[in-house]
């Protein structure tokens, strides 16, 4: 795996396995929707020297490289190229998107076998299609939740709002050749774990390592965005199944506390890659 500044992060699980994080852009979101219920007394000190003057934070949109003895797979594909002019001012969009920096780091996407994807919303799937519309992973498996799909493409007008309707019918027949239903195995030593809470059909992904001193990363999707989603009770105004979201926070968080897994976070900017850390009744995030 190429290591070079297109790369924000690296490490080597163990057993030939290792993981990079790069991330493809960033774009603005308020921050009154990404924290959701939480009361603005609890976080205006967390965020006051990065809020802009329309009361937005910048999102980065992080994505894992996997490589493993058994193939390549990334994780999530950001915004993309096919946004509008109007839309990508919009939304304070800016930066390289995934087909292009992973060129820069090195990395032929064309290698990849398997693209997985948390949810579906506009800024992590994305980067599937190139501008001319071709596949940007044509050798690809993609993987989301059948339960995503569904709900994506559906008709609620409250949860589709985050989803870009014409673009994922574009992929639909893609996606479906494999999507999951449940837990799978992705790769060896590569899951995907439907959490739900954030989307009906979220998922994380958990890559283990083998061999001595054997490690383990966890992407959590939207479930922790940044660090501050430590707190299991601290959910977004986006999540559409808000309960849902603290009770499998609560169980992912407990598990990779007490294991020690490391843990990136979808939209984290600076400090990206860390450990969750029991805090009282709650965990803090420790960058690494």
């Amino acid at each position: 795996m190429a290591i070079n500044d297109a790369i924000h992060w690296s490490a080597d699980l163990g057993g030939g396995t290792r993981v990079a994080l790069v991330q493809a852009g960033t774009f603005r979101s308020d921050a009154g929707a990404l924290l959701g219920p939480v009361p603005r007394l609890l976080w205006d000190h967390l965020v006051r020297e990065e809020i802009d003057h329309e009361h937005r934070l910048t999102q980065a949109l992080n994505c894992l490289l996997v490589e493993t003895p058994a193939g390549r797979l990334l994780v999530e594909t950001g915004i993309g190229e096919r946004l509008s002019a109007k839309a990508r001012a919009m939304r304070g969009y800016e930066g390289t998107p995934i087909e292009p920096k992973l060129r820069e780091a090195g990395f032929d996407p064309a290698s990849i076998d398997v693209v997985a994807m948390s949810h579906l919303h506009f800024d992590h799937a994305g980067g599937l299609l190139l501008a001319d519309g071709s596949r940007a992973f044509p050798r690809a498996r993609i993987v989301a939740q059948r339960a995503e799909w569904e709900i994506a493409l559906g008709d609620n007008s409250r949860v589709v709002a985050s989803y870009d309707q014409p673009e994922l019918r574009l992929v639909r027949d893609w996606g479906a050749e494999a999507w999951a239903d449940g837990e799978r195995e992705l790769l060896p030593g590569v899951w995907a774990i439907p959490t739900g809470g954030h989307s009906a059909g979220h998922q994380g992904v958990v890559i283990r390592g083998t061999g001595d001193g054997a490690r383990t990363l966890a992407f959590f999707g939207d479930l922790c965005m940044r660090p501050w989603s430590a707190n299991p009770r601290w959910v977004t105004a986006f999540d559409d199944f808000p309960l849902t979201s603290v009770e499998v926070k609560g169980e992912l968080f407990r598990r990779a506390a007490e294991e020690g897994w490391l843990v990136a976070l979808s939209h984290e900017c600076r400090t990206p890659v860390g450990r969750l850390m029991p805090d009282r009744e709650k965990y803090r995030f420790e960058p690494v």
